[in-house]
């Protein structure tokens, strides 16, 4: 991504400079999170095996839902009409 940076002449810093000074500044931040999470360790080791269960029991019951209104007396009376309209028109 590149940032756009209007500067009046001869007032702050060249855009070349500018630009390395947020690369470092970026590079510093990245450097300060990963020693976070080297300091904290594997605290949570079992929170992803919880979170994908989580997420398979939520995609089930939508599959269950989904399933019960498809096979309602209501939308597969639609479905078949609209499937013999399509058959027979000429």
């Amino acid at each position: 991504m590149t940032a756009v940076i209007a500067i009046r002449p001869g007032i702050g810093h060249p855009q070349g400079q500018l630009a390395g000074a947020w690369r470092r500044k970026g590079l510093r931040a990245v450097g300060r999170a990963r020693a976070v999470v080297r300091r904290r360790g594997r605290s949570d080791a079992g929170m992803t095996t919880a979170e994908y269960a989580v997420g398979t029991l939520a995609a089930c019951a939508l599959a269950a839902g989904l399933y019960k209104v498809v096979t309602s007396e209501a939308i597969t009376g639609a479905l078949t009409s609209m499937l013999e309209r399509a058959l027979h028109a000429t």
